[in-house]
């Protein structure tokens, strides 16, 4: 690789040094400056003096990124250190995960997972079915949705990282966010340029919903912002999913359909209210299902169609669902008696469909607890799309209860007065009774204290919530 084409090739300006600084040039891998070893390449969103410093004594083969403060420029032309300045880092994210792929990887086969909701979920079970079918394979998702945003080079870094300790994969199965921003500015077409980045067979597309207040503010800019992922894909199969009017506009190549009931499409997978049927063949029955609500059955049949567009054979691919295990906080079960679910639904869609299943558990004399964790500092217009959510699923035996979780979160999820605010006028208004809890742990031991064995408690909500199996052991 020549530094001129990195930099002409991520729209760069290049400054200090015009050649890489290492003496051996580009190693190839693309990672974070602490991690960085001679002749890496660091991607950073800002960087400083101190960090133009830190480079300089790694040996690194250069710097690139969108924002350099305080003398970062004087300090690369001072140490004639190559600083490459782009003004959209995703161009360079997404030229680091080519590359590595194309480095590391170049004989696997590649799939991308997007959408609003459950992506997750339909990317985890696309890699156990094919992990499960004895091939090598690596996904980016984790519990945590850490990895799947792709604003820095921590996927490109996975990669390599892999393959020069286990040697050469025979899958990546890539999750991306629908929509994407740095700093409460969008990062447009994010999800379409990282798929054309990982160059994938199969791409899948679960739903069209709001999530992202801020970086986009109507449903038509989500749509807006996946509808460029189809030509992404290309050649490749896309996954769409037929219950979904937006999906449905999609402009696809070569579609490949999953569906809630029977359809007639040739090429489609589909769930007719007892068993998952492929060309008329049943491959699962409601029984071999590791889960029978509706939106993982959902995600199942997004990852069955997606196996079966890269070849699998129906029985190894009915193996590898049924001895499926959830990702932490995806309707995890925490406890028996009461029993405690926790799913990660932290935008409207996820919290009515979560409350909605967990309804269909409910015996007429059990209370369902709804523990809520507020979403901090995202902003009022996500909480106000979410309670208005809330109050869509509130029943007579359901109680609800609220958290800020003030003792668990960081400042960068720090509930603010007006998020609370718009919590608690919403359900006000709609004459809804709940509870609030500034801390998180004062708030599962007194609901837990309150259920009768015979109830249910359903924990909902992102970051405010994640901390709750490990504060429940402790109550318990």
């Amino acid at each position: 690789m020549d530094i001129q084409d990195l930099a002409r090739d991520i729209n760069g300006k290049l400054i200090g040094n015009d050649d890489f600084f290492s003496i051996d040039g580009f190693t190839g891998k693309f990672t974070f400056l602490n991690d960085a070893h001679t002749g890496d390449i660091v991607i950073r969103h800002w960087i400083n003096a101190v960090g133009i410093q830190m480079a300089f004594q790694k040996n690194i083969a250069c710097l690139i990124t969108q924002t350099p403060k305080d003398d970062a420029c004087q300090m690369a032309e001072k140490l004639n250190f190559p600083l490459i300045i782009t003004d959209n880092i995703e161009l360079a994210n997404a030229y680091a995960l080519s590359h590595t792929i194309e480095k590391y990887s170049p004989k696997s086969t590649n799939v991308v997972i997007t959408g609003t909701n459950g992506k997750s979920t339909t990317s985890h079970l696309i890699y156990h079915i094919l992990e499960t079918a004895g091939y090598r394979v690596l996904t980016n998702t984790d519990s945590e949705s850490e990895f799947n945003t792709l604003i820095d080079p921590m996927v490109s870094k996975l990669i390599s990282d892999e393959v020069i300790k286990n040697g050469e994969l025979d899958y990546l199965v890539i999750e991306i966010s629908e929509v994407q921003g740095w700093l409460g500015n969008l990062m447009k077409n994010h999800a379409a340029l990282m798929s054309e980045a990982v160059n994938p067979k199969v791409g899948v597309i679960t739903n069209i919903a709001m999530d992202h207040i801020g970086l986009v503010n109507s449903i038509e800019e989500v749509f807006d912002e996946i509808a460029a992922v189809p030509e992404a894909i290309g050649d490749g199969v896309c996954i769409l999913n037929h219950d979904d009017e937006l999906v449905m506009k999609l402009d696809a190549k070569n579609p490949f359909y999953t569906s809630m009931s029977e359809i007639d499409e040739e090429n489609s997978v589909y769930f007719n209210g007892s068993d998952i049927v492929y060309r008329d063949e049943v491959i699962l029955t409601n029984d071999e299902l590791p889960f029978k609500s509706a939106h993982f059955i959902q995600n199942i049949l997004s990852a069955v169609g997606a196996a079966i567009s890269l070849g699998l054979d129906t029985d190894v691919i009915a193996e590898g669902v049924k001895s499926y295990k959830a990702l932490n906080r995806r309707f995890a079960k925490l406890n028996d008696s009461p029993l405690i679910l926790d799913d990660f639904a932290h935008n409207p869609d996820g919290i009515k469909a979560t409350i909605s299943e967990t309804k269909k558990l409910l015996a007429p004399n059990q209370t369902l607890y709804v523990v809520c964790s507020i979403r901090g500092s995202r902003g009022v217009e996500i909480n106000q799309l979410n309670v208005e959510a809330l109050v869509e699923s509130m029943d007579d035996n359901i109680e609800l209860i609220l958290s800020s979780s003030n003792d668990v979160v960081n400042d960068l999820n720090y509930v603010e007065e007006e998020e609370r605010e718009v919590f608690f006028n919403t359900l006000n208004e709609n004459n809804i009774k709940f509870i609030h809890y500034d801390n998180l742990n004062e708030c599962l031991a007194d609901t837990y204290k309150k259920a009768d064995e015979k109830d249910i408690i359903l924990l909902i909500g992102a970051q405010g919530m994640d901390p709750a199996e490990s504060l429940l052991d402790d109550i318990i």
